[in-house]
């Protein structure tokens, strides 16, 4: 992918976050890894609706800012490409109701997928990240123990993020990650949220191993 083809991916992206409620105004961010040396990612302070593909900025995986004013975030971008060889894209968003799970039940440490056999399926296990202020070195560091193997995740009171080998896969990690929690939610104010048996979540486990780790 050229760099001008991954700029006009990430807008799409965006644009296509904020359509969705999955973030609002400034918030958020999303990057590109077109190599090492190149990293395109959404600039600071931003309506994310609204960027032209020159707004880009460029970091390298060190850290170092090549071209604009990057993302304050960028750091916990990097150490997801660090750790995950595959990660192409990575979306960080504020889905309300996932993030919602987060400020209800604190103490909650995934959210409980369990109950979706499409959830199983298509994403896995989606953990909950203890909380880490924002722009810190520590909203990459507390993610360590859950790279590579999930590619979704909550962040406790600060939204989501997902990775994916493309833009398309990144993104489709954070809206199904919202759409189960919407249901999650509905379930629990109709009556409570009742996991699939465990025979039949074992067999889905399977069926995922067999396709494999992508985010569908």
């Amino acid at each position: 992918m050229t760099e001008a083809q991954a700029a006009r991916e990430i807008i799409e992206v965006c644009k296509c976050l904020h359509q969705k409620n999955l973030l609002a105004a400034a918030d958020g961010n999303v990057s590109y890894r077109l190599s090492e040396d190149r990293i395109l990612i959404t600039p600071t302070g931003q309506h994310k609706a609204y960027l032209e593909p020159h707004e880009m900025a460029v970091i390298n995986s060190n850290g170092d800012v090549l071209e604009g004013q990057p993302s304050s975030e960028r750091l916990m971008h990097l150490e997801i490409y660090r750790h995950c060889p595959k990660a192409r894209c990575i979306v960080h968003a504020h889905p309300p109701v996932a993030t919602a799970w987060t400020i209800a039940r604190p103490f909650l440490e995934r959210l409980p997928s369990d109950a979706l056999p499409e959830v199983t399926l298509a994403v896995g296990q989606i953990p909950i990240v203890p909380y880490a202020r924002p722009s810190t070195e520590a909203m990459g560091t507390h993610l360590r123990k859950f790279l590579p193997r999930h590619r979704v995740m909550i962040l406790a009171r600060h939204g989501a993020v997902s990775w994916g080998e493309s833009t398309i896969e990144a993104y489709n990690g954070m809206e199904r990650l919202e759409h189960a929690s919407e249901i999650l939610r509905l379930a629990h104010t109709l009556g409570r949220v009742s996991p699939l048996p465990p025979e039949e979540l074992h067999a889905l486990q399977a069926m995922r191993a067999a396709r494999g780790d992508k985010t569908l």
